[in-house]
């Protein structure tokens, strides 16, 4: 018997949709900016950081429901919507 093992990682659903990971990459002096504009969305956001010399990325997962949400905050808060990427299927750490 052959056992397959995938390398995609699995999807999470919830009522909300899929939880998918949102990625916004700004420069760092438009980071308090950002962290600001994302406490004002209706859900919690726990963002992780990677700072880089000429910019910083910040990632959170959301359910797909709320991705409009974040791209609406984003404008109201002056940074341009195309600067949200959507990654689907969360990789999980394996214990």
């Amino acid at each position: 018997m052959t056992t397959r093992r995938s390398h995609a990682a699995p999807a999470l659903f919830g009522q909300e949709g899929e939880l998918v990971l949102l990625r916004v990459a700004v420069e760092p002096r438009l980071l308090e900016d950002l962290l600001e504009a994302l406490a004002g969305l209706a859900f919690p956001v726990n963002p992780q950081l990677y700072h880089r010399p000429a910019h910083v990325t910040v990632e959170f997962p959301a359910y797909s429901a709320r991705v409009e949400e974040v791209r609406q905050i984003l404008l109201r808060h002056g940074f341009s919507a195309a600067s949200l990427e959507t990654a689907s299927g969360l990789k999980l750490a394996s214990a």
